[in-house]
């Protein structure tokens, strides 16, 4: 039976681990041939030779988001191995959990540089390569941070803020193109990225704030995020764009 992708192609950014992996081997098992990439070369590298050993057609490929002339060689690379693309999820991202005023300006570039100029770049490079293909989709992971706020994480709201309105500014200008842009908003996932940038204590707080605060009371998974994002890439989402879908176990609700 056909995937949900079936002869798609896709470029992910920050696919070597977590949301991006997960939506790689999603995205994969659908019928969708992809562009892994990201800036940990050896995790890429093996998440490539495993979907590939899996019978799945990958190509894995280091890309700096923050870099606009890494971006085009991906595009151009997508092109020339698989002969056009058709989607491009903007998963990269960077977390300082810091808050306003223990924010040093080192740390808000870079953040900005990663998730907000990041997406902009990618969209950039992409967008004539989804006009040559005839339409397309684009996907810009935000995050719930994108929404409300939390007292902390200064530049990662900043930065996912943007990511949510940017979205829907592309949405508008693109849709004679045939192009859709969406936006996703995870909330609290169990990823390294979120254990990398918490201590233990931090952790465990976490733990009981997710109890209290979540109405489904589990902490999400990676596969959570890829299934929404498999729907907003599929035909099945093809009268939706300039949408922000929230998978947070309810927790914006409250």
């Amino acid at each position: 039976m056909a995937g949900r992708l079936a002869g798609k192609i896709g470029i992910i950014s920050g696919a070597a681990r977590g949301q991006g992996a997960a939506e790689a081997w999603l995205f994969a098992s659908e019928g969708a041939q992809l562009l892994v990439s990201d800036v940990m070369e050896e995790p890429l590298r093996e998440l490539a030779a495993k979907m590939t050993g899996a019978g799945h057609r990958v190509e894995s490929l280091r890309l700096d988001v923050a870099v606009e002339n890494e971006w085009q060689v991906a595009v151009d690379v997508a092109e020339q191995r698989f002969g056009r693309v058709d989607f491009l999820i903007n998963n990269a991202g960077i977390l300082d959990p810091a808050g306003i005023e223990d924010t040093t300006r080192e740390s808000w570039d870079r953040v900005l540089a990663v998730n907000q100029t990041g997406v902009w770049l990618g969209m950039k490079a992409v967008l004539p390569a989804l006009k040559r293909a005839g339409g397309g989709s684009i996907l810009n992971v935000s995050s719930i941070y994108g929404l409300v706020g939390s007292g902390g994480a200064a530049a990662y709201h900043a930065t996912k803020g943007a990511v949510r309105l940017l979205t829907k500014t592309a949405a508008i200008e693109y849709a004679p193109d045939g192009i859709r842009v969406n936006s996703i908003h995870p909330g609290y996932i169990d990823t390294e990225m979120i254990r990398s940038a918490a201590p233990e204590e931090v952790q465990a707080q976490l733990g009981g704030m997710i109890g209290e605060n979540v109405p489904l009371g589990r902490i999400g998974t990676a596969e959570d995020i890829a299934a929404g994002a498999l729907y907003l890439v599929s035909d099945e989402a093809s009268y939706v764009t300039g949408a922000e879908l929230v998978i947070d176990g309810g927790y914006t609700a409250r």
